[in-house]
């Protein structure tokens, strides 16, 4: 299946890329490489409220997974309106997935799974990517999750 085909299927909505917080882009294309900026989990897309949190605090590892899905979102969001067909997408290349948590708190990979199964649901193998999921001591807005990706696209 397609990825445009699962998109419609999943039924996300892709329709609003969000805007960046800061003197930055969202997204730079230089030959087939495509690269995303960070983007953090908003609960009714990127114009909705941002989800706030800390794992090991106040937010479980489901919720965490949950928050790196809508992340995803947002990601496939900004890449659709770059590219204009996601069918364009040979590979997600490489994630950096950042939690917002406890010291103590181990089960990053657990969260950062949110994200990566949906890259996978959607891309199927060309989805499957090289990843580091680290902790933080915080992110912006007090967000629970963070990621940023490469992707490799077919020219037009």
């Amino acid at each position: 299946m397609s990825a445009e085909a699962k998109i419609a299927e999943l039924k996300l909505d892709l329709s609003h890329p969000a805007t960046p917080l800061g003197n930055y882009v969202e997204v730079v294309t230089t030959g087939n490489l495509v690269y995303l900026a960070g983007h953090g989990p908003r609960s009714g897309g990127p114009n909705g409220k941002w989800l706030a949190g800390k794992l090991g605090d106040d937010m479980t590892v489901e919720q965490g997974y949950e928050a790196a899905r809508l992340t995803g979102i947002g990601l496939l969001t900004t890449l659709r309106h770059e590219i204009d067909n996601l069918d364009r997408v040979n590979r997600i290349v490489k994630a950096l997935c950042m939690v917002n948590a406890t010291a103590d708190f181990t089960q990053h990979p657990a969260v950062a799974n949110g994200f990566s199964d949906l890259m996978v649901e959607v891309f199927e193998e060309k989805g499957r990517h090289a990843r580091s999921a680290v902790g933080m001591q915080s992110l912006p807005n007090n967000i629970p999750f963070e990621a940023e990706m490469i992707v490799e696209v077919t020219p037009e």
